[in-house]
């Protein structure tokens, strides 16, 4: 490219666009850079670099970085205790971490609600890890002496147990490679065995770890998981383990967005100008739920956290009304094609049957009272049809198979043994069924991610929704043993069959209770 400038009307210089001089590099966020952003982005009230490592997550994703790591540095300023650095590993892919490192492990949560956003740097990270490539190893980050937590967002599967069972699945081909590799473990189970494998060698005193995952009772299985994967090892170790580990159990609610390529765009706009290669967004709600456990600890409870004896109702709470539904919005929502929770939340008959289904069926399982039960399901109808926050359908309904038990088998069985309906459970079963063959066509709003895909697929191909539905429902290590079988079979075929031939729309019209369907327009 060639420009002219007229300079004067006898003289004329001509000069190509490399010998402009460059534009002027956009500044990454880092701590030389933090006093140059805009006075409404709350910052850390402390030196990032002061902080030491006190805390290792394993799973450095947006939820924890939009959750455990924001209330830790809220824990930290309210109290100036800078022992509860993080060092966060990336499980599998270092694209989050090697953004983190290179912007001095800081980033940007931006938290939405109602066209607004409160903009918060976060500098708890003092070190991202990626496992696979990591020289030092995780299970000897684990057994520093400097670390007293060890936490977790590995998803559900991240565990190798069995949905059903709670027990360590021994066929998982990468629990048989840690038994076989005990320098590089990949799962979670396996660096946390040979971590404190390390500690006991030491005399040392072990990290309490701390799950943070969807699971029910979510520290008992880990426990469960860790103790047997190490009787496999070592008898002794796992005795050990047993009578010298804690791992309390906890729940955690904060509805988080995955990554999207337009994220780092909004980050620097409300950074004014200075670049975050790893932000989260994320919804204002948030809460965290920790069984007590003796030893030292972030002041977590002086920035949103509760600590109780029992967190089972809690538990059962978000996992039956928060993460149930979720899973109803996302089939049935990806069926009618709906991209997002938040869409799908809005259409008046999918909303009016994710409140009949709260209301109706997995509330009456849990012990809130009435007036809870309904005040719990109004909030999360606003929080599930939250605009900004873009839940995609293939997140919320990824591993289904995994999740089916704990969110809505369980839920369904105590109905049944109680004489309770259970339309929407039926539906909600009947939707993931028909997504393993929705997912072929080429507007497929949903992609199937599920580690039991291969031997599931097939099963969706017969054309029959009776026997159909009768094959997904015997399968033992996804439902256990049904109550009432042939009838939930017979439930979930009709509704597969109205879903298949009929449509999403007269599917959701036929189970909606008069007075529910009335409330919700």
């Amino acid at each position: 490219m060639r420009n002219v400038f007229n300079i004067s009307p006898a003289r004329y210089i001509e000069f190509t666009a490399t010998d402009l001089p460059p534009a002027p590099p956009v500044p990454r966020l880092s701590e030389a850079v933090l006093g140059r952003l805009p006075s409404g982005v709350t910052r850390p009230g402390f030196a990032p670099r002061s902080l030491s490592k006190g805390i290792l997550h394993l799973g450095c994703g947006s939820f924890h970085r939009a959750h455990q790591a924001l209330v830790t540095q809220h824990a930290i300023d309210a109290v100036s205790d800078p022992r509860w650095g993080i060092v966060s590993v990336a499980m599998a892919r270092p694209m989050v971490v090697d953004a983190l490192r290179s912007q001095d492990n800081l980033y940007t949560t931006l938290l939405h609600d109602d066209g607004q956003a409160r903009v918060e740097v976060v500098g708890t990270i003092v070190e991202g890890v990626h496992a696979p490539s990591d020289r030092l190893g995780v299970p000897s980050r684990i057994a520093d002496p400097g670390i007293k937590i060890v936490t977790l967002t590995v998803t559900a599967s991240g565990y190798c147990v069995s949905p059903v069972t709670g027990q360590l699945d021994l066929d998982c081909d990468q629990v048989r490679h840690d038994l076989r590799h005990p320098r590089r473990p990949v799962t979670p189970i396996g660096m946390l065995v040979y971590g404190l494998a390390e500690v006991r060698r030491r005399g040392g005193t072990p990290p309490v770890v701390l799950s943070c995952d969807n699971l029910c009772a979510n520290g008992r299985t880990l426990r469960a998981a860790v103790i047997d994967f190490a009787a496999l090892r070592d008898g002794g170790l796992a005795d050990w383990i047993a009578r010298n580990v804690q791992f309390p159990n906890s729940v955690v609610d904060r509805i988080v967005q995955p990554a999207t390529p337009a994220d780092p765009a909004a980050a620097r706009n409300w950074l004014g100008g200075i670049e975050d290669q790893a932000p989260v967004s994320a919804e204002p709600f948030m809460t965290w739920t920790i069984e007590d456990f003796d030893g030292d600890r972030p002041r977590w409870d002086l920035a949103g956290a509760h600590f109780v004896n029992d967190v089972t109702d809690h538990e059962l709470a978000k996992l039956r009304l928060l993460n149930g539904t979720h899973m109803l919005l996302a089939y049935l929502g990806a069926l009618a094609g709906y991209r997002t929770v938040a869409a799908a939340a809005a259409d008046p008959t999918l909303g009016a049957l994710a409140r009949q289904f709260m209301l109706c069926e997995q509330g009456p399982t849990l012990s809130l009272p009435p007036a809870e039960l309904r005040r719990t399901v109004d909030e999360l109808m606003i929080r599930f049809r939250n605009p900004a926050i873009c839940h995609d359908m293939t997140r919320v309904g990824r591993n289904g198979s995994d999740k089916m038990m704990p969110r809505v088998v369980a839920a369904l069985r105590d109905n049944v043994a109680a004489g309770r309906p259970t339309p929407a459970a039926a539906l909600l079963i009947a939707a993931w069924i028909r997504w393993f063959t929705a997912a072929r066509a080429a507007d497929a709003v949903m992609e199937v991610i599920d580690p039991r895909a291969n031997s599931l697929t097939p099963l969706a191909d017969v054309a029959d929704s009776h026997l159909c539905a009768q094959r997904f429902l015997q399968r033992t290590d996804i439902f256990g043993t049904l109550p009432e079988p042939d009838r939930l079979q017979r439930q979930v075929g009709d509704a597969l069959a109205d879903l298949t031939h009929e449509g999403v729309d007269v599917a959701v019209r036929r189970r909606l209770t008069s007075v529910l369907e009335g409330s919700a327009r």
